[in-house]
């Protein structure tokens, strides 16, 4: 991808581990934003030495985190039906990034063959506490094994993204499904919260998509958009952290009303805080 004549979309910052500004460059063509300076490999994992990174830790400290957890297990459940109506025979899953393991844990319960992998040797720890297996990397996995890979908020952490993608490729059987979920720089609540947009994340999110960018990054291996879906609660989340990052505080009336008024714009341009991508092998 190039990068080389990218205008400056934004100038953000990180709010929750570093302080440290990065800018967001967009490419014209795909219409992807890519975090710049990009962390090196060996200095990325500082970044996500935090305890409120919620993924990766189970944390119910606060109000905040205990309505997120209450929100994730109907997520969960809903996960799993989705992927159902998509690959209705139950099979092997792969979830790339599944932090603690609980939407593994709930399709294992639904009579999937689970396996995850996960950077995050604390996240993974607790995953596997659940009895849940995992890979190193997706070099690990077989050609064309899987008959659903999901990536749940993680595609736009991941350093390369075209290899990456054809790795996506290689693992899926020929009738497999891939299932991506990432948050949506067009959205009302991105617009409206502007440098303070929680969900840019930098530089955990090294990428920023549009459906353009999806769209078109995935014809490159053949694997063909065919369904968009909303993840309406992402709304609610996002503005309420951005709230925070705003003023300070956790404002739970503002982010409510931004995160509703995002959802309702969004039923008229179909721009919602993050969307539900479904891919499928255009080739068999």
């Amino acid at each position: 991808m190039d990068f080389k004549d990218a205008t400056v979309y934004i100038t953000v910052k990180d709010h929750s581990v570093s302080g440290e500004t990065f800018q967001l460059l967009l490419n014209e063509e795909l219409q992807l934003l890519k975090t710049h300076p990009q962390p090196l490999s060996d200095d990325l994992s500082r970044y996500y030495d935090s305890d409120d990174y919620i993924s990766h830790t189970d944390g119910k400290r606060s109000l905040f985190e205990k309505l997120y957890h209450v929100v994730k297990e109907k997520a969960l459940r809903d996960k799993v039906k989705l992927i159902e109506n998509f690959h209705a025979a139950k099979g092997n899953l792969l979830d790339i990034g599944a932090g603690t393991g609980d939407f593994l844990v709930e399709a294992k319960y639904h009579g999937w063959s689970v396996i995850g992998i996960e950077p995050s040797a604390k996240a993974k720890a607790l995953a596997q506490s659940k009895q849940i297996r995992f890979a190193e990397s997706l070099a690990e996995i077989e050609d064309h094994t899987m008959d659903v890979i999901t990536m749940w908020h993680v595609l736009e952490h991941v350093p390369d993204i075209e290899s990456h993608i054809a790795e996506l490729k290689r693992v899926l059987k020929p009738d497999g499904v891939i299932v991506i979920a990432v948050p949506n720089y067009n959205s009302h609540d991105a617009k409206h919260y502007g440098i303070y947009w929680a969900a840019y994340d930098v530089p955990r999110h090294l990428w920023h998509f549009s459906k353009t960018a999806i769209k078109k990054l995935f014809a490159v291996q053949e694997l063909e958009l065919i369904k968009i879906l909303p993840m309406k609660f992402d709304s609610f989340y996002v503005s309420l952290l951005s709230e925070k990052y705003k003023t300070g505080k956790m404002n739970f009336f503002k982010g409510f009303i931004n995160g509703l008024r995002s959802n309702m714009k969004a039923k008229k341009n179909l721009e919602y805080s993050s969307h539900i991508y479904v891919l499928k092998n255009a080739k068999n």
